[in-house]
């Protein structure tokens, strides 16, 4: 594959033809027997090759590794997730219904959004990840300044229709360059904890360095 623009969050699928990761724990290879997906880390690469990391079954199994992009067959954005729906027999769980809930919300503010964590995992691989109790992971892309009124507005709308469907949600905003939680910006506080590839920094603006 040429190289492409990759952002943290992007689903990966696997060549047939990839290599082994080296050092990595035995339960890896069986990960991606089942599932050829790697996710796009917020890392700085090494030279050409992207930072990613493998799902496990368990949340304890996560590992962190670099891949040639010419290892990759295919991109899945959080974006190209929110328009597949799961499995019928799976679709009431909650962190789905809840999905189908917040589709409005952030369409009607016209925001660039998708599902990550283990319902994009699950959207993107048709493998039950999403358990009864999973929380709901956003991405949302802000490129431009979203005005801290408008997101506390937001947030509460969110956390409204989370409360609904019995789940969480995680929403983080995402700039160009970094990333931020919905959650901590809607408060009143000035600063927030800005994730960079080069780790995290206070902020008072987070869109100043884009």
């Amino acid at each position: 594959m040429e190289r492409v623009s990759l952002r943290p969050h992007d689903l990966l699928r696997l060549s047939p033809s990839a290599p082994p990761f080296a050092d990595a724990p035995g339960w890896v290879a069986a990960a991606l027997e089942r599932a050829p997906f790697v996710v796009v880390r917020r890392a700085p690469p090494i030279g050409d090759e992207i930072a990613v990391g493998v799902r496990g079954i368990v949340r304890s199994e996560r590992f962190g590794t670099w891949i040639a992009p010419r290892w990759i067959d295919a991109i899945l954005t959080p974006e190209d997730l929110r328009a597949r729906n799961p499995d019928p027999a799976r679709a009431g769980l909650p962190a789905f219904a809840l999905l189908r809930a917040i589709a409005p919300i952030l369409d009607s503010r016209g925001l660039d959004w998708g599902p990550a964590g283990s319902a994009g995992f699950e959207l993107a691989t048709a493998m039950p990840t999403v358990t009864q109790s999973s929380d709901v992971d956003i991405v949302v892309r802000a490129p431009t300044p979203l005005p801290r009124a408008d997101a506390s507005a937001l947030f509460d709308a969110l956390s409204h229709a989370a409360q609904k469907t019995g789940t969480r949600i995680d929403v983080q905003i995402e700039t160009p360059d970094a990333a931020f939680s919905l959650a901590e910006f809607a408060r009143a506080s000035l600063r927030v904890m800005q994730r960079h590839a080069d780790g995290p920094r206070l902020v008072t603006n987070p869109w100043a360095a884009s």
